[in-house]
């Protein structure tokens, strides 16, 4: 199956920001990502990126990108960035912020980028790149701990599914940008909703959801989305004021690197035990949000216990979630499969009641798109402004 992955952006105006990135990076403070740094920054951690390609050749990636370790199989230009949004999300990830680029949020992480095709390829360069399930079936067999996938499709492919979970048996940590189309349609987008991948939401500096951040059971974690820094494109000459849901997963991950990094012998089932038993929220541990997940991530409160208990290394903390699979936010049923070519899930969702994250650690705008073999599907990562609602999770 051919797989072309397309970049929808949807955000703010692209005025280039200021010459100091860094101090765009409202998130960082807001994490207090210094006191983070004193703990760990993310060293011995591989971090896999899917997206556009990695440039390894910005003053913020210089020396962290590691293309030697992407297999000849599916390597089809991993280093050449044909969007700008790949490189972005690996500088969130572990940007060394020389000469006041982009500061990652755990900089001495290392990036493992793989391509995939999206739109604004050529037809012949889209029949190279390599099939999403194949990329991700190498990073399962590769000692990358982490997989970001800033991305959404609303189609649901077994091949991919397949992958994922092979991956997950893998010991794999896997996050994924739930989508920005809460406004308009409100999709279900893989691989966010496959078992074992973690939906990342988008969140303002109050912690409060982004109105174009989708909602549904599938949202696990939330985490900044608006207004941070990004390539304005692929030249590469400046920055813009960017975020979604795309960054709100790559600032995940790079949440993950730094605790694994801490505690190197813990499970992906550890790791992500200790971000959702520790994420910012004003409701109750088991009433998770349709639109802030568990909360919105804190990887500063497992990193200042030196001792802090991640809980059994074999036990899923998202087993319900998993087990239940994609539910329609209405019946709290499983969602309906619609008639496309493998077997779509989709949920709707639905708005309900207010309330923010007890603890800001929170983005905002750039969209992508994904084509799988001949359906195409809306993949999200961009941003717009923010709404202050949490609806309770059919479960």
């Amino acid at each position: 199956m051919l797989g072309v992955v397309a970049v929808l952006s949807a955000g703010l105006a692209p005025g280039a920001v200021a010459a100091d990135t860094q101090s765009q990076q409202w998130y960082l403070s807001a994490m207090k990502a210094e006191e983070m740094w004193k703990a760990s920054t993310g060293e011995g951690v591989k971090v896999a990126v899917v997206d556009s390609g990695v440039n390894p050749n910005t003053q913020s990636l210089k020396g962290r990108v590691l293309a030697d370790e992407v297999p000849k199989a599916v390597n089809y230009k991993a280093t050449e960035d044909f969007l700008g949004h790949g490189t972005t999300m690996a500088e969130l990830i572990a940007g060394t912020g020389d000469g006041g680029s982009l500061k990652g949020l755990a900089p001495e992480a290392q990036i493992i980028p793989y391509r995939v095709s999206m739109t604004g390829l050529d037809k012949a360069e889209s029949k190279r790149a390599p099939e999403m399930s194949a990329v991700i079936r190498a990073i399962a067999d590769s000692d990358a701990k982490v997989i970001n996938m800033s991305f959404g499709v609303e189609l649901d492919y077994p091949d991919i599914r397949d992958a994922v979970q092979y991956a997950h048996e893998k010991g794999k940590l896997m996050f994924a940008a739930t989508g920005n189309d809460a406004e308009s349609e409100n999709y279900i987008d893989f691989p966010a909703a496959y078992p074992y991948v973690v939906g990342v939401a988008a969140s303002d500096k109050n912690g409060k959801v982004a109105k174009f951040s989708e909602h549904g059971n599938y949202v696990d974690l939330a985490a900044p989305g608006l207004d941070t820094p990004g390539w304005c494109d692929a030249t590469f000459r400046s920055y813009c004021n960017q975020g979604g849901t795309s960054a709100a997963t790559a600032i995940a991950s790079a949440s993950a690197a730094l605790v694994w990094s801490a505690h190197p012998d813990w499970t992906a089932y550890q790791v992500l035990g200790s971000l959702i038993d520790t994420a910012g929220r004003d409701w109750a541990r088991d009433d998770p949000s349709t639109y802030l997940g568990y909360g919105l991530i804190r990887p500063r409160k497992v990193l200042e216990k030196a001792d802090y208990d991640p809980g059994p290394a074999d036990t899923d903390p998202l087993a319900r979630e998993n087990k239940a699979g994609v539910l329609t936010a209405e019946s709290g049923t499983p969602a309906t499969p619609s008639p496309a070519p493998s077997a779509v899930e989709s949920s709707k969702g639905s708005p309900g009641g207010e309330a923010v994250a007890a603890e800001t650690e929170a983005s905002d705008g750039t969209t992508l798109w994904i084509v799988l073999g001949a359906a195409a599907g809306v993949l999200v990562i961009g941003g717009g402004a923010f709404a202050v609602v949490r609806s309770r999770r059919s479960t």
